[in-house]
């Protein structure tokens, strides 16, 4: 169960009086999740935050202390060879535009940045299938996160529309005749213009007999819930290219995200002092900081352990009696009991590769791969559960480590505080750049970066979840011993090409969908 899906139909009864029980589905999630935010927070609490101590001291103190030979770093950071496949996101035969459309499409998207991303490159797909003019993809209020940002907030809306004009029509938002058509007017009602019947991985077929007559009846279709709403397999392969096409080169982060993303990335590769130090000329910074220095590499780590993650998984993370306690309530009333991983001893769930490393977990794999202390290593994560106790320990492996507090100036900040889809997106974009990527825990923005990255023929370290949940449990191991397990664990595990399976997502594994032979 993917964590971004965990928030859909978990909350069934009124909170606030009779009328928000018409308004439930948009409104509650976010009303009872703030409440519970609140209640569950460390005045409730006040041991869940006790100092976290390492749980993996026999071999920590090896790694801290770890001498990498030069031959290992040299291969570490060795771009991949060329894999045969190049990039191929153009339809092997000329886009055409219907002579009619068959009317308007509308999604609304839920879940986190990435799987919205995908969501948008459905959503085309099956505009495409339809004959029909998509509307700009409507993201829906994060209960999570709480961020409202809107598809042109985060994304160049022209440029999608830019790129897309030979496959299908786009508009920005309804004519006048229809503007009635709001996430509003459907969440008040059954209307006979919305379709939430759509069925996970839902075939190309299903959309032609069940949406097509709503379109051919109304002019309009608006369906929610839309995530993960368009089969992988079985599709003409016109439509899965254009589901590439919109992935890798219609979707493109907003200006400022880009100038942000680039200045970041700057500092990693040329570090020169404090982002307050720095001008605003970001490009100037750019351009300038090569002139004299040769360029850095860098690490993006992914570290997916936020609170949200650590209850869904029903893991042990060492923090006591107060912190499993903390988690199973959370658990409990998020999801009602309803997460089969609790059913499963702590050892069971670790040997399956089920638990998220913590960041003392990764920091130790990072570093028995052959990462050394001088490592530069950029931190892309949400709010860490846990806090700074629980970061010490990969700071004290890779002191070298940044984020975007420490890299970014205070007004740099400002542009994106608050907003979790532009906070996503920065790291996104810094991730795509870096020289190599590692995600603590498989996830969407793992996914989309593997998958992204591959299409670039970028390395990417895929962590053997199963392999170091068995080392980790194994507390006679010593440093030497679990090094080797972990090098020859993860040799063909850091960006070789890996062919789409059915059922599969073209959005992870794009070949060969999205690429051809070279």
């Amino acid at each position: 169960m993917k964590m971004e899906l965990g928030y859909k139909n978990h909350h069934h009864y009124s909170y606030r009086g009779a009328t928000l029980v018409t308004l439930s589905l948009l409104l509650f999630p976010l009303v009872f999740f703030t409440t519970f935010t609140h209640a569950s927070s460390s005045s409730m609490y006040p041991a869940e935050w006790n100092p976290i101590k390492p749980r993996h001291s026999r071999i920590l103190k090896s790694a801290v202390q770890r001498e990498t030979p030069t031959s290992q770093l040299s291969e570490l950071w060795t771009p991949l060879e060329k894999h045969g496949w190049k990039p191929c996101a153009e339809s092997r035969k000329k886009p055409t535009l219907p002579e009619k459309s068959e009317g308007y499409i509308q999604v609304f998207l839920d879940g986190g940045l990435n799987q919205q991303r995908m969501g948008i490159c459905d959503a085309v797909a099956v505009a495409k299938i339809l004959n029909a003019t998509l509307v700009i993809p409507y993201l829906e209020l994060n209960p999570v996160w709480r961020d409202s940002s809107s598809f042109m907030d985060i994304f160049d809306v022209d440029h999608f529309i830019d790129v897309l004009k030979d496959d299908i029509s786009i508009v920005k938002e309804l004519p006048e005749e229809y503007s009635w058509s709001t996430r509003e007017y459907y969440a008040t009602a059954i209307r006979d213009t919305r379709i939430k019947a759509a069925p996970v991985h839902a075939s190309a077929f299903w959309y032609l007999e069940n949406v097509l007559p709503v379109l051919e009846s109304y002019g309009i279709a608006a369906i929610s819930p839309f995530s993960h709403r368009l089969t992988f397999d079985n599709l003409p392969m016109d439509i899965q290219h254009l589901r590439c096409k919109v992935n890798f080169q219609a979707l493109v982060f907003v200006p400022h995200i880009r100038t942000l993303g680039d200045a970041l990335i700057s500092r990693l590769r040329y570090p020169q002092g404090s982002a307050e130090e720095m001008g605003s000329n970001h490009l100037q910074e750019i351009t300038g900081a090569g002139d004299s220095k040769t360029a850095g590499k860098f690490v993006v780590l992914h570290l997916r352990f936020d609170k949200d993650m650590a209850a869904h998984s029903a893991c042990d993370f060492g923090g006591g009696k107060a912190e499993k306690f903390a988690l199973a309530k959370y658990r409990q009333v998020i999801w009602q009991g309803r997460v089969l991983n609790s059913q499963f001893t702590d050892e069971e769930l670790r040997s399956q590769g089920r638990c998220p490393m913590t960041p003392e977990e990764i920091g130790l794999l990072l570093a028995a791969m052959g990462f050394d202390n001088s490592t530069r290593l950029y931190l892309a994560s949400h709010k860490v559960y846990g806090g700074e106790a629980r970061i010490s320990t990969l700071r004290q492996l890779f002191p070298l480590m940044e984020d975007k507090k420490s890299l970014a100036s205070s007004y740099e900040r400002s542009q994106i505080k608050g907003k979790a889809s532009l906070l996503a997106a920065v790291d996104y974009y810094v991730g795509m750049h870096s020289d190599i990527f590692i995600s603590a825990s498989p996830g969407n923005m793992h996914n989309a970066l593997v998958g992204h990255r591959t299409y670039l023929n970028l390395k990417t370290i895929r962590p053997n979840m199963a392999l170091m949940g068995q080392l980790f449990l194994n507390k006679t191991i010593e440093w030497s011993e679990f090094q080797q397990a972990v090098v020859e664990g993860h040799q063909n595990r850091q960006g070789q090409l890996r062919l789409r399976k059915p059922k599969q997502s073209v959005y992870t594994y794009p070949v060969p969908d999205c690429m051809c032979q070279a």
